[in-house]
């Protein structure tokens, strides 16, 4: 699962870098953090199914190899789902691995789409499509109270795309963007604000604060974000395969 965050930031790092550069360089000020609630979560269990796990092994090696036709084979040809901002945009017309690989720009040889398979291949988390019944998504979201997580983002003005979870517990915030510098904290199975600042740290560290109103350094692939791309699987023909994707980029 870490694999996934850090290769779905690099693709965010991608599309602003096709952005105009003057918006590039409206960077928010940093805001001073401030003491919060703690949200608990409760993290996803793996699935333990040996033909879901032998299919992700399939997905792997394709993705690590950019083995289109052995891909393909992965997809239902049929079917396929891709659901962003509350529609599907899959074009009916098109193969299931036509519209994945719009979704991910597979097709793009400087994207990082065959990099992000290869982290989905990796997570064994997955749980039940909230719109596509018999689908299981991966990464799987982990349990938590909505309505506390409600409460939190009302009394600190936020909302949820200012926050993410640790991958696991104890996760070690440093007070500097590098692994050398001093452990203030350690992280526990809650949420946490994510506090964006100026390009001037390495893009491997990501600034949060903690419920205890401290801010430092986490490594970037160790927070999950709300709301994740997801890949999405069904079975067809008595077999585990790709069946959708949840998010992505514009349809093509």
């Amino acid at each position: 699962m870490r694999a996934i965050r850090l290769l779905c930031a690099c693709a965010a790092l991608l599309m602003a870098g096709s952005a105009p550069a003057e918006a590039q360089n409206r960077v928010p000020t940093p805001t001073p953090a401030i003491p919060y609630k703690s949200v608990m979560i409760t993290p996803p269990k793996p699935m333990t199914d040996e033909s879901f796990e032998a299919m992700r092994e399939q997905l792997g090696e394709a993705a690590q190899r950019k083995d289109r036709a052995a891909m393909a084979g992965l997809v239902i040809a049929q079917g396929f789902f891709w659901q962003r901002e509350n529609r599907n945009a899959a074009d009916k017309r098109k193969s299931g691995f036509d519209n994945l690989s719009a979704a991910l720009g597979l097709n793009n040889k400087e994207g990082a789409g065959w990099e992000i398979l290869s982290g989905y291949a990796e997570d064994p988390t997955v749980s039940p499509s909230p719109v596509h019944n018999g689908a299981l998504c991966a990464p799987a979201e982990p349990a938590f109270d909505g309505r506390e997580l409600d409460g939190l983002l009302k009394t600190t003005h936020t909302d949820a795309t200012e926050w993410g979870y640790p991958v696991s517990a104890g996760i070690e915030v440093h007070a500097a963007a590098q692994a050398s510098a001093p452990v203030i904290e350690k992280l526990g199975l809650h949420f946490v604000r994510i506090m964006p600042e100026a390009g001037s740290n390495p893009p491997s560290y990501l600034r949060i604060a903690t419920p205890s109103g401290k801010t430092g350094f986490v490594s970037i692939d160790s927070i999950a974000p709300i709301g994740n791309d997801r890949l999405c699987y069904v079975m067809d023909g008595g077999a585990w395969k790709i069946g959708g994707y949840i998010g992505g980029g514009e349809p093509q």
